[in-house]
């Protein structure tokens, strides 16, 4: 991990402010969905991006019922459930 030497505070409802070198850097927008990731005692923001939810994969997506699927999953499900070969 590299230290980018940033000191931020949080307020007083818990929000910290992400400093513009680092949004433009990490192609972070306004109202862009970030996912939080907690590992060990560290924090970790990543910019959200949408995943099957069998495969994590970020191609071919479709919504179903509120979920990601991708195709290459909805293949799969077919030919187990036995609707194609």
């Amino acid at each position: 991990m590299k230290s980018t030497g940033i000191v931020r505070r949080l307020d007083e409802l818990g929000r910290i402010t992400l400093p513009i070198e680092l949004r433009r850097t990490l192609d972070v927008s306004e109202r862009d969905p970030l996912e939080i990731f907690v590992e060990e005692n560290k924090i970790i923001l990543q910019k959200y991006e949408p995943t099957d939810i069998f495969t994590g994969s970020k191609e071919h997506l479709f919504e179903y019922q509120g979920k990601k699927v991708s195709r290459e999953t909805i293949v799969e499900l077919a030919k187990l459930a036995g609707l194609i070969d």
